[in-house]
């Protein structure tokens, strides 16, 4: 299936598929449970290369032990390696968490900033963390670029290439401003329940008369 390149027949396509997610999944909202900036901002950390769900399972103790900046900067990293240790990559995150908060007491009076520029000098902290944080704290809106946003944006042709950076900003030039958040939000639910990385079930799939993958890796695999 082919369609035409050009910017305004992708924006239009873009268009109709916002039109028909939105309406698919009615329930997308960010999986993270949090209560704050500061604990999206500690979530979002953990959730690097692990489940929401997982997440969600270690901040609801997590967030009872400690609730402040301070609170982390003053746990043993050990200590904090041990509560977090199910999400993965422990002493990394540990490392980062324990910078981040020793940064936002030292400079920013123990609140998360409102600023991509401000978020991104905190240890663990990148466009994708900071543009949750954003989206959802601070009403600034912004494109999330994860595993399913890059996989689906390329399988539909809007974007060739896994370059995060690249496809955030080629993205915000085909979706309109206000559904920058949400359409993250499709992008997931979208990946988790029909295009699968390896099994993607096309024919199930809403927007597959959009799509200009729809069928092939069903049909490569067949070959």
């Amino acid at each position: 299936m082919k369609f035409s390149k050009s910017k305004s027949a992708r924006s239009e396509r873009m268009k109709d598929i916002l039109d028909i997610l939105k309406l698919e999944h009615l329930d997308a909202r960010i999986a993270l449970n949090y209560s704050n900036p500061f604990e999206l901002l500690i979530a979002t950390i953990l959730s690097a290369q692990c489940t929401d769900a997982r997440v969600n399972i270690v901040t609801e103790s997590l967030f009872k032990k400690y609730k402040t900046p301070e609170d982390y900067v003053l746990i043993p990293i050990e200590n904090l390696e041990q509560d977090i240790y199910s999400t993965g990559f422990y002493k990394n995150k540990a490392k980062n968490i324990k910078s981040a908060t020793k940064r936002l007491v030292e400079e920013f009076n123990s609140e998360v900033p409102g600023t991509m520029e401000e978020l991104l000098s905190l240890d663990g902290v990148g466009r994708k963390t900071a543009n949750v944080v954003l989206g959802h704290c601070f009403g600034i809106d912004g494109i999330v670029v994860d595993t399913h946003v890059s996989r689906l944006s390329n399988r539909l042709g809007f974007v060739n290439t896994t370059n995060a950076v690249k496809i955030e900003y080629e993205l915000m030039e085909l979706i309109p401003q206000e559904d920058w958040v949400m359409f993250t939000h499709y992008m997931i639910q979208h990946g988790r329940k029909i295009c699968d990385a390896k099994k993607p079930l096309c024919g199930k799939c809403v927007i597959n008369h959009l799509c200009p993958s729809a069928y092939s890796l069903e049909n490569k695999k067949k070959k």
